[in-house]
């Protein structure tokens, strides 16, 4: 007989063990030969070691599907213990055939779908500033956010901060109800979104909470050193120029800095240039900076959506050829 006590550190024991114990059940249920007595956080085995040791490697598989898709069910718990072999890591590498950046809420595979998505996760991994350029739907932002979030999973730094500029797209902030935070979280909701994919409900209320993950207005940058962090300037063409040399210069020891845009849609009143376009052209040469120009051919959202763009930049072009011609 072997007494071995097992440690949860990473999980919440409700989680782990369910309501009322209903998982609990189900595990001894499988080692009907051990005796299993519940201590919080600790679970105090007694019975055979090979039988410990089986159940000791069965839970380290409970304990990795969680991480991986941020919740249990009872029937899984049953799934893993009946298996011999944790086949499911397997599976899940051969389905993301390398390019999956992780794996969300619900089982969900997060990974780059286009070229450009891509070439978007070399490039960050190679420079410490890039620059993700292109139309509306082809996962720029939602492709940042997960390496963000796989950076903060992995330790590779400490925080995450979400940023985009406060202009109204026809809007006025004034004449929205409610306090500051709720005038601009309309604004902000792609990020929350994206983010909800990727992290449990209850562990993104924490790291919110706690400033782990912050998500703010970029105006709310001044001042402020960034470092340790992985920093994402969203809708980034509605930057002015002197918007966008602070959020640049904001760049700590430690940091990756994403900025996204699409110079398409400029909301900034007609006698203000974006930012954006002016730092492309200054920084396209500086050493550290990356660049990827998305194109309609990256868009992976309805079909639709790259038809509608056609259309657009066919009739921009005709309006650019027209206005030569007067021009002459």
């Amino acid at each position: 007989m072997s007494e071995k006590i097992i440690v949860f550190d990473s999980i919440n024991p409700v989680e782990l063990f369910g309501p009322n114990n209903s998982r609990l059940k189900i595990i001894r249920s499988h080692f009907p030969k051990i005796k299993i007595v519940d201590r919080g956080s600790e679970l105090k085995l007694n019975g055979d070691e090979e039988e410990i040791e089986k159940l000791r490697e069965g839970l380290v598989r409970i304990l990795k599907h969680y991480e991986r898709y941020g919740s249990l069910e009872d029937e899984k718990i049953h799934e893993i213990l009946t298996r011999n072999a944790p086949q499911e890591e397997t599976e899940h590498e051969e389905t993301g055939k390398g390019k999956t950046i992780l794996v969300g809420n619900d089982g969900l595979l997060v990974k780059a779908r286009t070229p450009n998505q891509q070439l978007l996760i070399q490039k960050v991994s190679d420079n410490d500033m890039v620059f993700a350029i292109g139309p509306a739907g082809t996962g720029k932002t939602y492709t940042a956010v997960a390496l963000a979030v796989k950076a903060l999973k992995n330790k590779e730094i400490r925080r995450i901060i979400l940023t985009r500029p406060a202009v109204e797209a026809g809007e006025n902030l004034g004449f929205l109800p409610g306090d500051l935070k709720e005038k601009l979280d309309p604004y902000l909701q792609p990020l929350y979104d994206a983010l909800r994919d990727m992290i449990p409900p209850e562990k993104l209320k924490l790291y919110m909470e706690s400033g782990i993950i912050q998500i703010a207005p970029l105006a709310y940058m001044r001042g402020r050193t960034l470092d340790n962090a992985f920093v994402i300037l969203d809708e980034a063409q509605n930057a002015t120029k002197m918007q966008m040399k602070m959020f640049l210069t904001r760049m700590g020891q430690t940091a990756k800095f994403v900025i996204t845009g699409d110079l398409t849609q400029v909301d900034l009143p007609r006698n203000r240039d974006s930012g954006l376009q002016k730092a492309m052209t200054l920084l396209k040469d500086v050493k550290g900076i990356g660049f990827v120009h998305f194109n309609k051919s990256d868009v992976i959202r309805h079909k639709l959506v790259q038809r509608i763009l056609e259309v657009y930049e066919k009739d921009e072009a005709q309006n650019a050829d027209h206005k030569d011609d007067r021009n002459h």
